[in-house]
């Protein structure tokens, strides 16, 4: 039953951030790096208001855990942990651009691509094994990658900019489990902060004060941010990154179904094929969570007329 639990976690996360286009397009007529900046901040210091009020002993429990933690092993958590802060803020940075400034299907394709990259990368860098079925899915999702590629080098491009962003920081903080899932988000949000604080007085526009900028902000660093975010953490700790990265294609169905029929973008039937593929691809790499039960029903009934 707990492994349930990450799978609904991971799918949860998805299922919301599916919805990010909705949050984001509202407030395109602001500059990425405000609303980067502003989305920064306001979860880094919700996060920051959480641990501290109602985390205490968790904090200091972490804080105990990572003193006494060998050097090696304690140098492995603070490079895991910083270096997945700046590709989060990268990716982050590069998907409100793609979303407000391209289109809101280059978004969609980006984490179409993005659970072939994280597979491939866990498969390399963590070892994670696949069977051949698995394979199958990864292969049936990368063929379907390359149609929606045709003729759209610009969407591709920036995509995979995305995407391997995305990947690789799924696969480092599968590596990063010593540490509360919660903490280490804060932690990365405050040291994202960190880092763009000295480029806001330069590189921002007024504050904003109409009262639909705020009302998105918050529904982004909530919704889109802090909660999916820690789903994710979380659901890494008991499923391997690979079956996380084949759950992210929820994301992308529904963000390009918002694309289709709320912001009206045309789509082909090249398209069409190709996401009903994705689909398809996505029932044979769960396939035995999804029909496991089934079967495992089946053999207690059989069991029972046997006796």
């Amino acid at each position: 039953m707990k492994k349930y639990q990450y799978y609904l976690a991971a799918f949860s996360a998805f299922f919301l951030w599916g919805f990010f286009s909705l949050a984001l397009k509202p407030i395109a007529s602001y500059p990425s790096v405000d609303i980067m900046f502003y989305r920064v901040f306001f979860s880094a210091f919700t996060m920051t208001a959480l641990n501290l009020f109602f985390r205490k002993k968790i904090i200091k429990k972490n804080w105990a855990d990572l003193n006494t933690m060998p050097k090696k092993a304690k140098n492995r958590v603070i490079f895991l942990t910083l270096s997945g802060s700046l590709v989060l803020a990268s990716n982050w940075f590069i998907f409100i651009y793609v979303v407000n400034h391209v289109s809101v299907k280059a978004g969609s394709l980006a984490y179409l691509i993005c659970p072939i990259l994280t597979t491939v990368f866990a498969f390399f860098i963590l070892n994670e094994k696949l069977s051949k079925w698995k394979w199958l899915a990864v292969c049936l999702s990368a063929f379907s990658c390359i149609l929606l590629s045709l003729n759209h080098f610009q969407d591709i491009f920036y995509s995979l900019m995305i995407a391997s962003s995305f990947a690789l920081y799924l696969v480092s903080q599968r590596k990063n489990s010593e540490l509360d899932k919660f903490v280490v988000l804060n932690i990365q949000l405050l040291f994202i902060a960190l880092l763009i604080l000295p480029f806001y007085h330069n590189y921002s526009e007024a504050i904003p004060t109409e009262p639909l900028f705020y009302i998105c902000l918050f529904c982004i660093v909530v919704f889109f941010t802090i909660i999916p975010l820690f789903l994710n953490l979380y659901a890494l700790k008991g499923i391997d990154s690979s079956t996380v990265g084949i759950l992210m294609y929820i994301n992308p169905i529904i963000n390009f179904s918002l694309a289709i029929f709320y912001f009206n973008e045309e789509i082909s039937l090249l398209q069409m094929i190709s996401y009903s593929l994705i689909l398809i691809s996505i029932i044979i790499f769960n396939k035995k969570i999804i029909f496991g039960k089934k079967k495992k029903s089946t053999v207690v009934i059989q069991d029972s007329k046997s006796i």
